[in-house]
């Protein structure tokens, strides 16, 4: 089984780990450096529309953009680079070596810069976002961009792994691939994590990204391979629901 969770916009170029194995380098490293090189010859008012930034993260990342190539600061393994929510309650930094070796394996992270990212891949902080047309792409969106690119690369990453994706990204994130052809290559199980209000189960976004982080530290760290051990993950009493499962949307309830 191989487990699917979304990029975040935060970043650090801090580690604060000490045993983690010898990072990796991206599948798409050439396309990476590509678009951040021409990202860093825009100016910061024109980089900022472009992302649809303030002047401060418009700055910042400009100056991100133009040192891409320099040594310093160091890539850090992308499991250990961003700081969302996900990322937080997934919680790398207890992880062991055999814990980064195993996510090596069964964890993939979009980018939409790098495209698709490993754990261990060492990557450089940036912004960049799916809905943005680069000058350079003919006012093709960075999804439109990279969909041909990754969808095969994903699908054969999954056979590997047994055929089956835990699929913990934000929807948008299908449209980096031909999603309908994900789904009829491999099988993909799609939690939801919803909350009872007034009588209906609805989405809170926050507990959502809560409960992808634990549940994706809840794979890799129990090595989980049949999807159907996942039905015991629980987390601040959000837990399976049969009833409210169809298919392989699977429904954890609060």
């Amino acid at each position: 089984m191989l487990t699917f969770i979304s990029c975040a916009k935060t970043m650090t170029d801090r580690c604060s780990v000490a045993a983690v194995p010898e990072p990796t380098v991206p599948w798409f490293q050439q396309e990476a450096v590509r678009q951040a090189v021409e990202l860093g010859q825009l100016a910061p008012d024109e980089l900022g529309r472009l992302l649809g930034v303030n002047s401060k993260l418009a700055a910042a990342n400009a100056l991100r953009y133009r040192d891409f190539l320099s040594p310093e600061p160091r890539p850090l393994p992308a499991l250990l680079s961003y700081t969302g929510m996900v990322f937080k309650h997934l919680a790398p930094a207890d992880f062991s070596v055999d814990d980064f070796r195993y996510a090596q394996r069964h964890l993939l992270i979009s980018s939409f810069l790098y495209g698709l990212l490993r754990p261990l891949d060492a990557i450089k902080n940036y912004r960049l976002e799916g809905n943005v047309r680069l000058p350079q792409y003919d006012g093709r969106t960075m999804f439109e961009v990279w969909r041909p690119k990754l969808t095969d690369v994903f699908i054969e990453a999954v056979q590997r792994e047994g055929g089956i994706l835990l699929n913990l990204a934000s929807g948008e994130m299908r449209d980096l691939f031909d999603w309908p052809k994900v789904c009829s290559s491999v099988r993909v199980i799609t939690p939801e994590f919803l909350v009872r209000k007034g009588g209906k189960l609805k989405t809170v976004v926050v507990y959502a990204k809560m409960c992808r982080g634990e549940m994706t530290r809840f794979a890799l760290k129990n090595r989980v391979e049949s999807p159907e051990l996942l039905k015991a993950f629980a987390w601040e009493g959000f837990a399976f629901s049969e009833q409210h499962s169809e298919g392989d949307t699977w429904r954890y309830v609060l």
